[in-house]
């Protein structure tokens, strides 16, 4: 059993997929930390630290507690009719780039058709989120939420859904000011040969962590709808 479930894009296993993985250190798909790439004058294990245990990822519905009248069972063939009934996603090219600190892999246009996809999986798997508890609902208030984000956190368990959704695949920790201009560049030069001309998502994918608070894929479900 694992302590948490979450419904992510992943990519297919891939020159994209081995990059993110090997890039991050843990490759949620065999669920193993593999090496680093080697870059000089750059400390990868550190500037990947945080985003690791998630594995490469687009979150479309963060990390919950399965509630307790639903079993991990349900929730796969939930996720594989939701699958069936969903067509997958055109986003087009991705690029680097900093946002709230973060380095992460964005669109370079705005999807609406993903951003209904994200809040469909958000409404249609919420019967099986357990109710967050009080600490969880005082450790997201420390991050100082816009009155809408604090009802989306208490509605649907994370502030950043719908008008507040925004797909990326974090790369890196919080980085200061002053450390971007020097890792920018370094991050898109790295990203520049595997990144897709135009990223499809074709699969929503249920995880799963495990008890060290790492991400395991356990099912990739192909968008067919």
């Amino acid at each position: 059993m694992f302590e948490r479930y979450a419904i992510f894009y992943t990519p297919a296993p891939g020159a994209f997929a081995d990059f993110g993985a090997a890039w991050l250190g843990w490759d949620s798909a065999i669920g193993k930390s593999v090496p680093h790439p080697t870059v000089p004058d750059l400390d990868v294990a550190r500037l990947t630290a945080r985003p690791r245990k998630y594995g490469f990822h687009g979150t479309l519905k963060a990390p919950f507690h399965l509630h307790d009248t639903k079993s991990p069972r349900m929730l796969t063939e939930a996720l594989q009719a939701f699958a069936h009934g969903h067509p997958p996603v055109p986003l087009g090219a991705l690029k680097a780039s900093p946002a709230n600190g973060f380095i992460s892999l964005r669109a370079s246009i705005a999807s609406k058709a993903l951003d209904s996809l994200a809040a469909a999986v958000v409404t249609e798997f919420d019967i099986f989120r357990a109710p967050s508890s009080q600490e969880d609902i005082e450790r997201r208030r420390r991050t100082h939420l816009s009155p809408r984000q604090d009802q989306h956190m208490l509605d649907w368990g994370y502030p950043y859904v719908f008008e507040d959704f925004h797909f990326h695949m974090t790369l890196t920790r919080s980085l200061r000011q002053q450390e971007l201009p020097k890792v920018l560049p370094l991050v898109q030069s790295l990203c520049a040969p595997v990144l897709p001309d135009h990223l499809v998502i074709d699969a929503v994918t249920l995880m799963g962590q495990d008890a060290d608070g790492y991400f395991h894929q356990l099912q990739r479900a192909t968008l067919a709808g």
